[in-house]
Parts: structure tokens; C-alpha cells; sequence
């Protein structure tokens, strides 16, 4: 039997496999499988199809909601998003305005899917004088984490990202899915599939742990004061 790991639901298209292929579509979605259009159920999903889906891309709201109870005050709030994602930065867009229309909250969108685009959406960060800045979930945005907390720094922009990895880098706050725990469920998975249940049979699991991760060594850099019971609440507070 041969799995075959999809962690990228964008670049790799689900893929309907015969009953005679003895191939395993194994995927980890940062996003709501059935609004990517991966599969029409999340308990029984059919096929050679299961995983685990860390739904990411619907908690941009909660990390959106979290980024004003750090600046209450805050007039503008930019959210930095990849359009060449698709269709996550669609519905990323989607989740993020309708939220912030909700409350009041004017946002702005930077778009970045190269590196020169990460350094002229700051650019135009500054320009705007934004208060705050989320940056969205994407691959591409964690592969250039340095970059961004670099940048966040230099700006003096308090950020809120989606993964540890970016506060533990020097980023100022993260909010996201316990990532070991989402590949914990995924050997769960192949272990029950190669004791011979049916892929498709088994329902996509959710995330069961999420962490919020604030670093207090970034926030006293930049000067920020932050709500005691925000720190209270915090999983992990990096001195």
C-alpha cells in the first residue's frame, strides 16, 4: 500500500484514484475541505480520501479578533494575504472584511506572492500608517517567516501570525492549531488504514488543540503594554 501525502491542496488537485490503485490520498489542508471543493463531506469523505484539516484559514477572524483586543484603539489594521492562493486567499478575504465589517473595523489589504512583494506591502504598511498588521495563513508566508519578523521589527508593526514557529523567531504574537498534535492524528490514521479500514471511511479530524503565543521580549521592544488577561490566557509567553 503506498500513501501519498498532499499537504498543499492548492497545488495538487484531489485525485479520484481507481479501486485498483493501491494509493492513498493522505492530505493535511490548511483550510475547510469542503469549501476548497476537496470533498462534499467531512465525516465520510469517500474515495481513497482522509486526513486531518487544520482549518486555518476560517480562524483569521479569531486572530483578527485577538489583534484588536491588542490595539482596541487601533484606525487601521492591514492584512497581509497571498492572491495567488487560491482558493484560500479568497476565502480568507471573505472571512477577514465580513468580521471586520461586523465590529466596525477598518481593514486594508497587501498583497505579497513573491519576496519583492513582502517588502513593497511594507512599504505601503508605512505609507498607510497602519496600527496593526495580520498576516494571513499561507506556505509561502511561513517559508519567509525571518522576513517578516525582520520587517514587523524594523517598522515597529505589531503582527499577529498563525504559527509558534513566527514568535518563536522574534514575532510578537501567533494564534493558531498545535501542529504536533494535527500529525499525531495523522499517524493515528495510517496506522488504522494499515490495519485495513477504509480511507474514505474515516472522517477528516479537526485540530483538538490550539495555541496562542505571545512574545513579551518583541513587545517590550516595541513599546506596547499588553491587556494582562491576554498574556493570562496565553499558552506559551516567551521572555
Amino acid at each position: 500500500m503506498r500513501f501519498r501525502y498532499l499537504s498543499r491542496v492548492k497545488t495538487l488537485p484531489s485525485t479520484i484514484v481507481g479501486p485498483r490503485v493501491n494509493t492513498i490520498d493522505w492530505r493535511d489542508s490548511g483550510t475547510d475541505p469542503i469549501r476548497s471543493g476537496l470533498v462534499t463531506s467531512l465525516s465520510r469523505p469517500g474515495g481513497n480520501t482522509t486526513g486531518v484539516s487544520t482549518f486555518h484559514v476560517e480562524m483569521e477572524p479569531k486572530r483578527l479578533e485577538l489583534l484588536r483586543e491588542l490595539r482596541p484603539n487601533a484606525r487601521t489594521t492591514a492584512v497581509l494575504v497571498n492572491p495567488g492562493n487560491i482558493p484560500r486567499a479568497e476565502i480568507q478575504l471573505n472571512d477577514i472584511q465580513t468580521a471586520a465589517r461586523s465590529v466596525g473595523q477598518e481593514i486594508n489589504i497587501l498583497n505579497a506572492s513573491t519576496i519583492r512583494d513582502i517588502d513593497a506591502a511594507f512599504a505601503k504598511l508605512v505609507q498607510m500608517r497602519a496600527d496593526a498588521l495580520l498576516v494571513a495563513t499561507d506556505a509561502f508566508f511561513f517559508t519567509r517567516a525571518p522576513q517578516l519578523v525582520v520587517l514587523a521589527a524594523r517598522h515597529a508593526i505589531p503582527t499577529l501570525y498563525s504559527r509558534r514557529e513566527f514568535a518563536a523567531a522574534g514575532g510578537l504574537m501567533s494564534y493558531g492549531p498545535n501542529i504536533n498534535d494535527s500529525y499525531r492524528l495523522l499517524g493515528v490514521y495510517a496506522a488504522r488504514i494499515l490495519k485495513g479500514e477504509k480511507p474514505g471511511d474515516l472522517p477528516i479530524q479537526r485540530p483538538t488543540k490550539f495555541e496562542l503565543v505571545i512574545n513579551l521580549s518583541t513587545a517590550r521592544a516595541l513599546g506596547l503594554d499588553l491587556p494582562p488577561l491576554l498574556i493570562a490566557r496565553a499558552d506559551e509567553v516567551i521572555e
